[in-house]
């Protein structure tokens, strides 16, 4: 229960509990390998920014991890910069008390912010290694299952840095790294110097991915995923609360947008284009109602598994054809759609690491093959009406979404 004033974990996970109830019934498809790697992870995580350490109480948040971990959730990001580093003491905490095994859950943390000294800020070796110790101290743990460069650092080498990180893993300060709101020609240096040097190269990237911010994850990484497997661990599915409806034409005193420091998120409510995209969030409310969801839901499990049906099977080709042509209807040219032409064939690592299907929509229609596509069907084109942006058929969705615990969404 959370303490007085406070909403209750139930609150926080109103929309994303559903979806974890209907993927556990299905518990093979709500855990994908994490880009080439072995590690397993579940197709939605808990995200620690703004509420560990400093929204919500210790007590509410540790409700709020138990209902995530009893339900299948097995992935709980956090950042050295969270709350000045009270977020990873705050996670910490709760995992100590709570006793659960180690090897059942996975941790990540960030590194680049660590403090006010030119000394504690970027990637260098010396704030690599530092930070990350700094990181497991708050933490209590001894080890990290993965580590995140929290954004690129033009003043740092890429050689210095992947020799950084390959070294806190060679000393098991840390099991996997990954890059995070790096972009695609970074992300290739990194491999391509691990593999001069015979360094370790990153796993995954970190990325913005929601109904109105796509291009990056959906049109500049797929050629990485296919080439270089490097998997997608994205965050920010529910834009800080906008995609939920409840900024509707207002700024409610217990939203996000409301607590000192984020003016800039009042601000972008506020503004013009914030309009326009509520405009179209209220929009999507009756595609919703249709699916029997919340626009929340929709928008955590809108992308269709590629290209696969509810059940993690490979579409037939008639099926994925039929998908693909009415998601070009209404096109001046389908031929001339990127959609229309043939997929790659798989590579069999790459298929082995799966497609998130982020709590699937299809699973909200009878399981019927019928009811599944056009469920599909009606989702892209909601997802297209907001963001203009199409989705290739081929381009794999993420591995895992975060989801913070300010999920909460008006039905």
């Amino acid at each position: 229960m959370g303490v007085a004033g406070q909403p209750t974990p139930s609150a926080f996970l109103s929309g994303p509990l559903r979806l974890l109830e209907m993927a556990a019934k299905t518990p093979s498809n709500f855990t994908k390998n994490l880009g080439k790697s072995g590690l397993r992870v579940s197709c939605l995580g808990l995200g620690t920014w703004v509420t560990f350490g400093s929204q919500i109480s210790d007590e509410t948040a540790e409700d709020v991890l138990t209902v995530a971990y009893e339900h299948g959730v097995n992935l709980f990001d956090t950042a050295e910069v969270y709350a000045a580093g009270k977020a990873e003491r705050t996670l910490g905490n709760i995992l100590k008390s709570k006793g659960w095994r180690r090897s059942s859950y996975v941790i990540t943390t960030k590194i680049f912010w660590g403090g006010q000294a030119e000394t504690e800020r970027g990637l260098s070796r010396k704030h690599i290694i530092e930070g990350l110790r700094g990181s497991l101290e708050r933490l209590q743990l001894g080890y990290v299952d993965i580590v995140f460069a929290n954004r690129s650092d033009p003043n740092c080498p890429m050689e210095e840095i992947v020799r950084a990180m390959t070294y806190v893993i060679n000393q098991g300060l840390a099991l996997y790294w990954g890059t995070s709101r790096w972009g695609a020609a970074e992300i290739m240096e990194a491999y391509s110097m691990a593999r001069q040097f015979n360094l370790i190269p990153p796993v995954c990237e970190q990325a913005e991915h929601h109904l109105f911010q796509r291009e990056k994850v959906e049109m500049q990484l797929p050629e990485l995923y296919h080439k270089i497997g490097v998997g997608s661990v994205t965050w920010y599915p529910l834009a800080c609360g906008l995609i939920t409806s409840k900024y509707d034409g207002r700024v409610p005193d217990t939203c996000r947008a409301s607590i000192k420091g984020y003016q800039w998120l009042k601000d972008k409510v506020q503004s013009e284009d914030g309009k326009k995209q509520q405009a179209k969030v209220m929009d999507l409310l009756p595609v919703a109602h249709q699916l029997g969801c919340t626009v929340a839901q929709l928008a955590i499990g809108a992308e269709p598994a590629d290209p696969a049906d509810s059940d993690g099977n490979r579409r037939a080709p008639g099926k994925q054809a039929a998908f693909q042509e009415v998601v070009c209807r209404g096109r001046r040219d389908p031929t001339r759609c990127r959609c229309t032409r043939p997929s790659p064939a798989p590579r069999s690592r790459l298929s082995r690491s799966g497609s998130l299907h982020a709590a699937a929509g299809a699973r909200l229609a009878p399981p019927t093959n019928e009811s599944r596509l056009r469920v599909v069907i009606r989702m892209n084109k909601a997802i297209s009406f907001c963001s203009g942006v199409e989705r290739e058929s081929s381009t794999p969705a993420p591995c895992c979404v975060f989801l913070g615990p300010s999920c909460k969404s008006r039905a």
